[in-house]
């Protein structure tokens, strides 16, 4: 090792040791909490060591229903808030007067307390001795039945968990892909439109291949971050979300750490494994998926 590598890794070991205590450690430890069996903070005993806790917890109904909420909030809101970012993005790319008060407004939702937002979005959609709700009234205003979003049907309270989230991640998306696309050189631009190139056209042959690596980005770290969602589920129905059916994987994990169940981070650390391994199988899909249609 010459004398160059020595000092490359001398100035990295401070963050080699910092990730060792706060990332390589809590993950070994959670890994070895999720094969010993029943172990809780009262007794600090456990019966044995196996996968005793993974089978608890993969037969346990309010986890399931805690990866049904999960994977339904993935699959609809990931797309949606990417798709909708990318058409603001280019709406706003496209314009002159106004866009910083339009991107100012746009980002309002991102800088907004989590909570604040939820409270907002209780007030729009739960039914009340006193009120139906905004949202219910505009429904009523065109002919239909008011529906209680908020302890109603769990079809009504997915949507509005999925609507409320795709409100909160979509300014985040929206500022990268308005930066990604003024990246982009103009003179691809100018060439296409000399040749008489449609708007259509430039915008799928020279728009989305430029900035496709910024998508990939976005449609990854939105996946991982739609799997760890758990303060807007509490933001719009509470603490008590299993009574709820609108508990998510990283809420079961701090139930079973912290709340009415709690004490037993040995089902909490088995949780938490399947989690993990469930985003790191679907981040690398999507790794191997986009690959070859990021531009290189």
């Amino acid at each position: 090792m010459d004398r160059n590598s020595k000092k490359a890794w001398l100035y990295l070991l401070p963050s080699l040791i910092l990730l060792g205590l706060f990332l390589v450690y809590p993950l070994i430890d959670v890994f070895v909490y999720s094969f010993e069996e029943c172990f809780n903070f009262a007794s600090q005993t456990y019966e044995g060591v196996g996968l005793y806790n993974y089978l608890y917890v993969l037969h346990d109904p309010y986890f399931l229903q805690a990866v049904e909420n999960t994977f339904v909030l993935v699959i609809i809101t990931v797309p949606v808030s990417t798709g909708l970012a990318l058409l603001i993005s280019t709406g706003l790319s496209s314009i002159q007067p106004l866009r910083n008060l339009f991107q100012t407004v746009y980002f309002l939702p991102y800088v907004t307390n989590t909570l604040a937002v939820g409270l907002v979005f209780m007030v729009l959609f739960q039914k009340t001795e006193y009120t139906d709700g905004l949202i219910n009234l505009v429904i009523q205003l065109f002919g239909g039945e008011s529906i209680d979003f908020i302890n109603g049907p769990h079809w009504a309270k997915m949507f509005v968990l999925c609507f409320y989230t795709v409100w909160v991640v979509m300014p985040f998306k929206i500022l990268v892909l308005t930066s990604a696309l003024a990246s982009v050189n103009p003179d691809y631009y100018k060439a296409a439109r000399v040749d008489g190139t449609s708007r259509t056209r430039i915008f799928f042959r020279i728009t989305l291949p430029m900035i496709s690596p910024m998508l990939v980005y976005l449609v990854i770290t939105g996946f991982i971050g739609a799997f760890k969602a758990y303060s807007d589920a509490v933001a719009l129905f509470g603490t008590d979300l299993n009574a709820a059916g609108m508990n998510t994987i990283v809420g079961y994990v701090y139930d079973m750490l912290y709340g009415d169940s709690g004490g037993y981070p040995s089902y909490a650390s088995a949780a938490a494994i399947i989690l993990f391994v469930i985003v790191l199988t679907i981040t690398c899909i999507n790794l191997l998926v986009t690959r070859k249609q990021v531009r290189e």
